[in-house]
């Protein structure tokens, strides 16, 4: 297989939300967007004692795009406007369609917040295309049980395929844009060849641990790499004792993006009736619930 080169690597910066620390490698100054990926925060691991919601996220809105939890460890607690309850422990998905808009809230889940523990996961935002900007908002709960493991040639390497059809398998996430969210866990010496779209964007971020690319370099933890697409996919072989590996390649909408805050639409009009609408309570009534 012809492995894709690297074009941009990333680490981020950190940033604070409340109590819990952030990694943002995308979007950086080097890195605007890799189209339909528009952002990408890596929380935690942040151990919280007894009593404490280190996650405390109250009631916003959205509008324009996929907002998605990958949850690593702990669990979480998502409530919307739609009515919707989520519950997620380690290893869940929450994939959230925010379309015409939807207004939710993240907390850490009350038996995580009365033990205590370590909370991570991911957040990740997917543009939407132009002609789904304004469907309907949808929530998924997505457990990790229903995230199929894709067959191997290397056993030792556990690759589970969240979003996107591949190798004969189908991601439990329906998405409006075509792509693919791959979980990869990799020990010592285990490899991965993965072969991808030819004129689809891909990116990898590394949780934890190291890799080797494509026989090559080796890259550490709290890296974002994207690739050009110059090749058939690319190659991963653990070098720590556990690495963890989210790839995420997608179709490129090729489409303007504007984006304030929670909103991302194609043109300032747009994000001035978003803000509008917002306030006009067009975006549903969040209520607190059981």
């Amino acid at each position: 297989m012809q492995t894709r080169s690297v074009q941009q690597i990333t680490t981020g910066h950190s940033l604070q939300m409340g109590a819990i620390s952030v990694r943002q490698p995308l979007p950086t100054q080097q890195v605007e967007q890799v189209d339909p990926f528009i952002l990408l925060h890596h929380f935690g691991p942040t151990t919280a004692e007894p009593g404490f919601d280190p996650l405390d996220l109250g009631p916003h809105p959205h509008r324009g795009f996929e907002p998605v939890t990958f949850l690593y460890q702990g669990a979480l607690r998502h409530r919307d406007s739609r009515g919707n309850t989520g519950h997620l422990q380690a290893g869940d998905v929450q994939w959230m369609t925010a379309g015409m808009g939807i207004i939710h809230s993240e907390r850490a889940h009350q038996d995580f917040v009365e033990q205590g523990g370590t909370l991570e996961g991911i957040q990740l935002w997917v543009n939407l295309p132009k002609r789904h900007k304004m469907v309907q908002p949808r929530y998924q709960d997505i457990k990790q049980a229903q995230i199929p493991l894709v067959a191997m040639p290397d056993p030792q390497a556990a690759v589970r395929l969240v979003a996107g059809t591949y190798l004969g398998l189908e991601g439990p996430a329906m998405t409006y844009t075509p792509m693919l969210a791959l979980q990869i866990e990799l020990p010592a010496g285990a490899e991965a060849a993965l072969p991808l779209p030819a004129d689809w964007n891909a990116l990898i971020y590394l949780l934890r641990g190291e890799v080797q690319l494509n026989d090559n370099w080796n890259y550490g933890a709290e890296t974002l790499l994207t690739f050009r697409q110059d090749g058939e996919g690319i190659k991963l072989r653990g070098v720590a004792e556990r690495s963890q590996v989210l790839l995420l390649a997608g179709e490129p909408l090729n489409e303007p993006v504007a984006q304030w805050g929670p909103f991302v639409m194609n043109n300032q009009t747009e994000l001035m009736e978003a803000m509008r609408d917002y306030q006009m309570g067009k975006m549903g009534v969040y209520v607190e619930h059981d």
